[in-house]
C-alpha cells in the first residue's frame, strides 16, 4: 500500500550531503528531504559545493571529515569527485569496487563505506522507458566518474557493443580493457572519430559535464544526429538539455536525466535512512520540481 503523502510526527534525526561543484541547483536535498519526511524522519541534506566555497578537489578530505566529524549518516558525492574519494574510503561495495567510482558514502562505525548508485539508477530508468530500442552498437560519451557506472548498466543491459570516447583518450582505454575484463571480450572499444562512430550506432549515452549551466553546449556535432538514434541523457539541470532539446526536434526517442536522478537517490536514501523509498511518489515530485 503507498505511503500517505502528508508527513508524520519526525521521529529519527539524520543529517547528510552532497560535495561536489557548482551543485546549487541540485534537486537531491528536496526529494531527500521530502520523501524521508513522509517515512517519518527528520532528515536535513547540506550541499558542500567547491565552487561556492572557492574550493578545489583538493579540499575532499576535509570536507569528508568535516560531515563525518558532524555526525552526518553520510554524503552523496557528484562531479569531479566521484573517483577521488575512492582512497579516503576504508571498504567498498561490489559493484563501486568493480565500477572504480562511487556517489554515495556512508559513515558508520568507523567505517567510511563507498556505494554507487549511479549505475543502478540509469539502469533502472533504461530499463523501464526504453524497453524496445536496438543494443547492437551504443556510443558513450564520458568515461569519468558517470560514464563508468554508466557503462556498466549499459553491458548489464544487454548492448552488445559499447564505443567509448573521452577527451583523455587513455581513460577511455582504460575502462574498455576493465569492462571487457567484467563482461567479456570485444563488448568495448575506444573511438575518437565521433562523426564515424555516430554512422554506426544505434543510440548515444551522454555521461559528461557538457550542458549544465557551467559547461553549456553540444556534446557532438549537430548534423551526425539523425531520427533512427536514440539518446539517453544523465544531465538533468537542466532537464531539457541542448542535446535534449535537439534530439526531440530530430524525432529521437529520448531519455533525459530524470529517471537516473530519481532512482540514485532512492538507492541513497535506502543507504542513509534503511526505508523503502516510494518510487512513483519520488518521480512526481522530480516532475513538479523540473517544471
Amino acid at each position: 500500500m503507498p505511503l500517505r503523502d502528508s508527513p508524520p510526527a519526525p521521529s529519527r534525526r539524520i543529517q547528510v550531503g552532497l560535495i561536489g561543484a557548482g551543485i546549487q541547483l541540485s534537486k537531491s536535498p528536496a526529494l531527500h528531504m521530502r520523501e524521508a519526511a513522509l517515512h517519518g524522519l527528520d532528515y536535513s541534506y547540506e550541499l558542500f559545493d567547491l565552487a561556492q566555497r572557492g574550493l578545489t578537489p583538493a579540499a575532499l578530505p576535509s570536507l569528508l571529515a568535516e560531515a563525518e566529524s558532524r555526525g552526518f549518516s553520510g554524503v552523496n558525492v557528484t562531479h569531479p569527485c566521484k573517483q577521488l574519494v575512492l582512497p579516503l574510503l576504508t571498504q567498498l561495495s561490489p559493484d563501486a569496487a568493480a565500477i572504480g567510482a562511487v556517489n554515495t558514502v556512508t559513515f558508520q562505525g568507523g567505517e567510511r563505506t563507498g556505494y554507487n548508485t549511479d549505475w543502478s539508477g540509469f539502469y533502472e530508468s533504461f530499463e523501464r522507458n526504453m524497453p524496445d530500442v536496438p543494443r547492437r552498437k551504443v556510443l558513450l560519451l564520458g568515461a569519468g566518474g558517470a560514464g563508468v557506472a554508466v557503462a556498466h548498466a549499459a553491458l548489464k543491459a544487454n548492448v552488445r557493443h559499447l564505443f567509448i570516447s573521452d577527451i583523455d583518450r587513455q581513460r577511455a582505454e582504460q575502462l574498455c580493457r576493465q569492462l571487457n575484463l567484467r563482461f567479456g571480450e570485444h563488448r568495448a572499444s575506444p573511438r575518437t572519430d565521433i562523426d564515424a562512430a555516430m554512422t554506426e550506432v544505434d543510440g548515444l549515452i551522454h555521461a559528461t559535464p557538457t550542458g549544465m549551466p557551467h559547461h553549456p553546449g553540444l556534446p557532438i556535432n549537430a548534423d551526425m544526429l539523425s531520427p533512427r538514434h536514440w539518446v539517453a541523457e544523465i544531465v538533468y539541470v537542466p532537464l531539457a538539455t541542448a542535446l535534449v532539446t535537439l534530439a526531440r526536434r530530430r524525432g529521437c526517442k529520448v531519455l533525459d536525466g530524470g529517471g537516473m536522478a530519481v532512482f540514485q537517490a532512492i538507492g541513497a536514501l535506502r543507504l542513509f535512512a534503511g526505508i523503502e523509498p516510494d518510487a512513483q511518489r519520488m518521480t512526481r515530485h522530480f516532475d513538479q520540481l523540473s517544471s
